[in-house]
């Protein structure tokens, strides 16, 4: 529905006195999007906080008889919360109804019906409209759910996979309204701290690429990955950072893949450790192999030191005991 709501709010105003029309303009941001303090708007007109609180309540209270004419800009805002599961994320509702430049009067607009409250900011909970108190408790049992879910998971999910009788727009609508749990570009949900949801600085952003690419890549590759990610800051971060692993020549692989940080030394010492017993070269290669990305010849390289390894008369390799 396209509504001109700016016109909306300037015939609602239009007939107040002039202090009243101009703080309410000012306090909801109806004229440029910037919503002033009490104290601001106060020290303009040489008059204490509390009696602009004053005036602004006069203005409304003159203003909400008017806005029964509008009862089908009130029936669409109803309609979009309640299919939105019956609250709505403040800033995600009044740029569903009212657009990047309309915000300012669709936020006046729902303060002049009691149809819809407002439910303040808290620690956990971004600021909410709702048509019921009801919803915030279902809302709340819903993101403790999912919630839990993620942390048994350990990794972002789509809300198609959790076993929910919302329907999916009041399901995401109640996510949305979460501190805790965020939702990045692909549209997945996860927890706020998580890097695949919330990525810090060039090193999550570099973790951000492996998980994409779902395979080792050379730092070039991975700083080409990131926008304007400089070659040598990104080297530097996968040099310092334990979630990757230097496997081969400047290429790096997740540590959560299941490579072992070292030299290749030490991973045929994790491999011979594993094993128990003595292994065949080409066993012993194949493992090596795949958790470095080198030559054959520098692992056989590595099993001639007779300081670290030893190989029996079956031409198996163990390691030296000391």
């Amino acid at each position: 529905m396209k509504l001109d709501y700016f016109q909306i709010c300037q015939s609602l105003l239009k007939d107040l006195p002039q202090r009243q029309r101009e703080i309410l303009t000012r306090r909801f941001g109806l004229k440029d999007g910037r919503r002033e303090t009490l104290e601001f708007i106060g020290d303009d007109y040489g008059i204490t906080r509390e009696r602009v609180r004053q005036i602004e309540k006069e203005g409304l209270f003159e203003v909400k008889p008017k806005a029964k004419q509008y009862q089908q800009v009130f029936q669409h805002f109803k309609s979009t919360i309640n299919r939105a599961g019956g609250l709505k994320e403040e800033e995600a509702l009044l740029e569903e109804l009212g657009g990047e430049n309309q915000k300012s009067q669709v936020y006046f607009l729902l303060n002049l019906r009691d149809d819809f409250e407002k439910i303040g900011e808290t620690e956990e909970l971004h600021p909410i409209w709702t048509i019921d108190k009801k919803f915030l408790t279902l809302a709340q049992k819903t993101i403790n759910s999912f919630y839990n879910k993620l942390k048994k998971a350990q990794r972002p999910l789509s809300p198609k996979t959790f076993n929910s009788s919302l329907p999916q727009i009041a399901l995401n609508s109640y996510l949305e309204v979460s501190k805790k749990i965020q939702k990045n570009p692909e549209g997945l949900f996860g927890l706020a701290e998580w890097p695949e949801i919330n990525p810090r600085g060039v090193k999550d952003k570099a973790y951000l690429a492996f998980k994409k690419e779902n395979r080792p890549l050379h730092f070039t590759e991975v700083a080409g990955l990131i926008p304007n990610g400089l070659v040598q800051t990104v080297h530097n971060e996968l040099i310092k950072d334990p979630r990757f692993v230097l496997v081969g020549r400047g290429t790096y692989a997740l540590k959560e893949w299941g490579y072992q940080s070292g030299s290749v030394k030490d991973v045929i010492f994790s491999v011979l450790q594993e094993e128990k017993k003595p292994l065949a070269k080409e066993k012993l290669l194949g493992k090596v192999l795949k958790q470095r990305m080198v030559k054959k010849n520098t692992i056989l390289l590595n099993l001639s030191n007779k300081k670290y390894f030893l190989k029996d008369s079956q031409g198996k390799y163990t390691i030296k005991e000391i």
